[in-house]
């Protein structure tokens, strides 16, 4: 696999991200933008785009902060919060990454995103913002949104990873999300995880935060789950 960093911008911010891809094969092939979590552009992110690149697409990890956020809790909450609020915001600093994904002369034109907690969020308000992609995937992120859309408004099937004892994402949050993609009419799915917290595919969460913890086999079958809804929806684009 060949890793690269590749610099980008989006308004004023200045961006960062990884691209990922097999690099003996020129065959072209479907892109996964992944989008990280809370923290920022991190090593987890950057290992599920290693998965998704092993598994023979080309990723590329996004960059939703810019320079100088990460690390800087005060800075990563205060741009949390102002992307929470204004859907068209986070769809343009999101969509920056899917451009980059685009220009890249190894992709088949395919294009699917996947979020994890605070990319999972984003990975959705795409979806809501009505941008159209092979899949949206959001794994245990956030499902509420201060911006409900209609019938109509997503154009993109989607698929929700989420762990059953996730405290910051209850089943009653579950139970909003449903009835909001019943009411859009969109074409989507959810897996339920009946032992995971928040922050399942998380390595390094081993209980040091309450209500997050990394949950192996939710891991596992999660990615498992993200593979076989991509090969169906990435069928009806050939």
């Amino acid at each position: 696999m060949l890793t690269q960093k590749l610099r980008y911008r989006e308004g004023d911010a200045h961006l960062t991200g990884s691209l990922t891809r097999d690099d003996a094969s020129s065959a072209p092939k479907p892109g996964v933008l992944i989008i990280h979590g809370g923290a920022g552009l991190d090593a987890h992110a950057e290992k599920q785009a290693r998965r998704l690149a092993d598994a023979g697409y080309v990723t590329f990890a996004c960059d939703m902060y810019g320079d100088g956020v990460t690390g800087n809790r005060e800075r990563v909450l205060a741009q949390i919060n102002a992307f929470r609020t204004d859907r068209g915001r986070l769809a343009a600093r999101a969509t920056a990454g899917l451009d980059v994904l685009r220009a890249q002369p190894q992709i088949d034109g395919r294009i699917a995103a996947v979020g994890y907690c605070f990319g999972g969020l984003v990975a959705l308000e795409l979806a809501r913002a009505g941008v159209e992609l092979v899949g949206s995937i959001s794994v245990h992120g956030t499902l509420t949104t201060t911006q409900p859309v209609q019938a109509g408004a997503i154009k993109t099937p989607i698929l929700v990873c989420q762990g059953a004892l996730d405290p910051h994402c209850t089943l009653k949050d579950v139970a909003v999300f449903a009835d909001e993609m019943k009411a859009c009419g969109v074409d989507w799915e959810m897996v339920i995880y009946g032992n995971a917290m928040h922050g399942f595919t998380h390595e390094d969460a081993r209980g040091q935060m309450p209500g997050v913890l990394y949950e192996p086999d939710a891991d596992i079958r999660s990615l498992s789950a993200i593979r076989a809804f991509l090969n169906r929806t990435l069928e009806r684009r050939v």
